[in-house]
């Protein structure tokens, strides 16, 4: 008997050194920046079994591989074939005051392999006293098909109010999709899946967390389609706590409306969506009717994620620092730089560009908050203006170059964002809309205070090794 459970205990032993050397190989190979390669091949060999199961969770994106299997196998996610582009084909030249951002067309164009697009309206809606009617209407209007995205979708009164609206629209025969993220439906209890049983409202969960190889990758996307020609994007999650006039704990942020030819774009993106999370391929000609144009404004759909091949976002970012000739304005309410974005910011301030930021004062995310005070005494240093937005807490992302560029949507300025999450966002050269935008950033800037260097420096040592110590988990806040 001694001598079988010795002989047990060999095989386990072996087999936790054989998965802890194969997960350290694994990550030794696939990861691109050596410093997270070390990090992980550390922690795989130095926790045998925790150090995997922490690798396989957090570290290992499998999806790219799963995106590649299945665009090899022609069910065309993600390979901007789903269906013909319909409207306006290529944009027109840029706008006079943004021609100097030429060269960030063309990167936005190489990485994105989308179009830039003419004839779109784009305007926006603060708070969810305006978004909320606006898009409970448009609901009611819905005539073909209404395609929700969101990542939160609290069972409150907002929640069961668009539930309600979307119940209705099934009964009139309207196809209603709802895709909601699995970690995002958490937040409330119990579920507002629950809200649509017995319904003919189809919802696909997004990556359930039972399936733990993926839970650090979350659909972060807010979208909301209607009749494949209208569409609502942004930062704003279906709760009340975007209701800043009546909330307990408000949360401050802008929603957009969208028409024109970008919309199919956004179609399609909800309608890949849809496919990864049901394997349901749709694409019927009925979701992307003939779109007329709707505006003056040029835009491009960006959808990115660990599924895609680039990591678009962050370089159209970086790009678009680097194109800067007078301004940048940024507010985002997560702001945790990788090193490339530092030194973009550091080398546009330095070029002699005014690089402003606006950070909330009190952050929702305590953690996110000490490890972003780590990052700013180097950002003050290069005479990076930054600002912190006093209470209530605000969720907007905006990044605006010149008073002409504008990317908008639901991506904040932190690797979950860049690196890990499913976003959505627009890229929009309009002079006119993007001054309507900087009217709104200057007002909040009017209502924030300057943070200057000698505030940071003037902490505790225990707050600034705190701090430092949150900035070591920056890669996964």
């Amino acid at each position: 008997m001694d001598h079988l459970f010795d002989t047990l205990h060999i095989m386990i032993v072996l087999l936790a050194v054989i998965v802890a050397v194969g997960s350290a190989g694994h990550a030794l190979l696939r990861k691109s920046d050596p410093r997270s390669a070390l990090v992980w091949v550390v922690i795989c060999l130095t926790l045998p079994v925790a150090g995997a199961l922490f690798y396989w969770s957090l570290g290992a994106n499998r999806i790219h591989r799963r995106t590649h299997k299945w665009r090899q196998s022609g069910r065309r996610l993600g390979s901007g074939e789903l269906t013909p582009r319909n409207g306006s084909s290529a944009a027109q030249e840029l706008p006079l005051p943004a021609r100097h951002l030429e060269a960030l067309r063309t990167l936005s164009d190489r990485v994105t392999h989308g179009l830039l697009l003419a004839g779109n309206g784009v305007s926006f809606l603060c708070n969810g006293e305006e978004a909320y009617p606006a898009m409970l209407a448009a609901i009611t209007g819905a005539r073909e098909s209404v395609h929700l995205s969101t990542y939160i979708f609290d069972n409150d009164g907002t929640g069961r109010a668009f539930a309600e609206a979307l119940k209705e629209a099934d009964r009139r025969g309207v196809s209603v999709r709802v895709v909601i993220d699995c970690l995002g439906e958490k937040y409330s209890f119990p579920s507002a899946v629950a809200l649509f049983k017995g319904s003919g409202v189809q919802v696909g969960r997004f990556l359930p967390l039972i399936r733990g190889i993926y839970v650090n990758l979350r659909n972060h996307r807010k979208l909301l389609l209607i009749d494949g020609s209208l569409a609502f994007t942004g930062g704003m999650n279906i709760s009340d706590r975007h209701l800043v006039e009546r909330a307990s704990r408000p949360v401050v942020d802008l929603h957009f409306r969208v028409t024109g030819p970008v919309v199919a774009d956004l179609q399609k993106s909800f309608l890949e969506d849809w496919y990864f999370t049901t394997g349901e391929l749709i694409d019927a000609p009925a979701c992307f009717p003939e779109l007329v144009p709707g505006g003056s404004s040029l835009v491009r759909g960006i959808a990115d994620g660990p599924d895609r091949e680039y990591r678009k976002l962050q370089w159209i970012i970086n790009g678009a620092l680097s194109c800067a000739r007078e301004r940048v304005e940024i507010m985002t309410p997560y702001l945790i730089p990788d090193r490339s974005l530092i030194s973009s910011l550091a080398t546009a301030a330095l070029r002699g560009v005014e690089v402003t930021l606006i950070l909330p004062q009190c952050n929702n995310l305590p953690f996110v908050h000490w490890a972003n005070r780590a990052f700013l005494p180097e950002l003050l240093q290069f005479g990076i203006r930054v600002f912190y937005h006093p209470p209530p807490f605000v969720h907007t992302k905006l990044f605006l170059v010149d008073g002409v560029w504008a990317l908008i949507g639901s991506a904040n300025l932190d690797p979950r964002s860049l690196h890990l999450n499913f976003e959505l966002n627009l890229e929009l050269y309009d002079p006119r809309f993007c001054a309507e935008l900087e009217v709104h950033f200057l007002e909040a800037l009017a209502r924030s205070r300057r943070v200057h260097a000698a505030e940071l420096a003037g902490r505790s040592l225990p707050e600034k090794l705190w701090d430092s110590g949150a900035k070591l988990f920056s890669p996964y806040l």
